[in-house]
């Protein structure tokens, strides 16, 4: 696993419209990181090979609105919800990474699917589109640090780790969206399935019909959350397996009595909120309801009033009644938005957190490198395309369309 910098923001005290209390301003570090530099160590970390726009150029809305229109039906943007602001209001559609690449895959007509989000995400539209279209990543350096948790090679060695323990005959890989092409291969060539955090529950139900344990990756915190939470099972029937220890770190019975296989992966995002952060938001913010992401650790789900994925988060702000109060445990751009969003409403949405975590690789899709790459495919260059080799795609396919047949 590379190293993995996360960068802090104040956040000032919730105020009664809940707009002041999302004001954020992020520090030299989180500018570096949201992709004002590049970064080595970051996933497929590159440099875009033309020169983007000066982020200061006042022209930049018109040059992305002039080359979206210059390509018309050929083009179809898609914005994931965690993207900025200045990104989203260029996406035809807006959603969880899932629901995008279906999306994508529904418009056949369309020649280039712009991704605005991360790498993976773009994998899995590429897979599911066809073969005459062309899914174009705005920055390559967008890559997803949990995604990168778990490598093919990684994910082999644990394989003979658990064939070593005789427990493979029984072992059904299921792997959250959240994963690289590789890794959904890997679970479509050992029978396993895909799940997103909206249907984890129905996955990990078909996988225990299909065998008697469950290799979850790579989130622990989503696999333990609705093991325990949603399936009724305890955290003993929960073992972490270790790709940088011997064997997992774990012996080879206790991958026998577990039933829960459960890979050493998290947010960097999620995985900052803790339970101090929601004694204190509930001490801030008298009557507020704490609505959380199930990638969040255990205990944060536990104490939380509500958990759910982005899409849950989201349809739960719009039903609630106008004056009620909600501190939420994602994303802050996704926050950040539904507070403005909701405002007139009269719902005060604050951040969980005092401090912040930006995703950071989602947040290198900023406007020059959306207008870079508009621009470039309105001239007929094709840059940044991502394409999934076909035996790999064969086997992530089969395992996604495992996940589309589940009831």
């Amino acid at each position: 696993m590379r190293d993995v910098t996360t960068a802090h923001t104040a956040l000032t005290e919730p105020s009664s419209g809940g707009d002041s209390a999302l004001d954020v301003q992020p520090t030299p570090l989180a500018l570096l990181l949201l992709g004002r530099e590049a970064d080595p160590r970051s996933e497929r970390g590159v440099e875009c090979p033309g020169d983007l726009p000066s982020p200061s150029d006042p022209d930049l809305v018109e040059r992305a609105r002039a080359a979206k229109e210059k390509l018309g039906d050929k083009v179809f943007v898609l914005g994931h919800h965690y993207q900025r602001d200045e990104v989203i209001q260029f996406a035809d559609v807006t959603g969880d990474s899932f629901k995008l690449a279906k999306d994508a895959a529904a418009r056949p007509e369309a020649e280039y699917i712009v991704f605005c989000g991360v790498h993976f995400m773009a994998e899995s539209a590429d897979i599911l589109t066809t073969d005459a279209q062309k899914v174009v990543l705005p920055d390559l350096a967008a890559g997803c640090s949990m995604a990168d948790m778990a490598t093919a090679e990684q994910v082999a060695e644990c394989w003979d780790v658990l064939a070593e323990a005789g427990i493979t005959d029984v072992t059904v890989p299921v792997s959250y969206m959240n994963s690289s092409a590789d890794i959904k291969a890997f679970t479509g060539k050992h029978g396993g399935t895909i799940c997103t955090s909206s249907n984890a529950k129905r996955a990990l139900d078909w996988a225990f019909e299909q065998g008697e344990k469950v290799l979850f990756l790579p989130d622990q915190h989503l696999g333990r959350n609705t093991a325990v939470r949603d399936m009724g099972m305890s955290l003993d029937d929960c073992v972490v397996y270790n790709p940088h220890k011997p064997n997992g770190g774990l012996t080879a019975e206790q991958l026998r009595a577990a039933k829960m296989i459960l890979w050493r992966g998290h947010c960097s995002v999620h995985g900052r909120f803790s339970l101090d952060s929601v004694n204190d938001v509930r001490e801030r913010v008298p009557g507020v309801n704490v609505l959380v992401h199930p990638e969040c650790k255990h205990e944060v789900v536990a104490a939380a009033d509500y958990v759910g994925s982005t899409e849950y988060i989201i349809k739960t702000l719009e039903a609630a009644p106008a004056g009620s109060k909600w501190a939420i445990g994602t994303e802050l751009n996704l926050v950040r938005r539904l507070a403005n969003r909701f405002a007139d409403e009269g719902k005060e949405i604050v951040f969980l957190d005092k401090t912040v975590c930006f995703c950071s690789t989602m947040n290198r899709i900023d406007l020059p490198h959306l207008v870079w790459a508009l621009e470039s495919l309105a001239e007929g260059n094709l840059v940044n395309r991502i394409q999934v080799d076909p035996e790999t795609e064969s086997f992530a396919k089969l395992a996604l369309e495992r996940m589309l047949a589940l009831p």
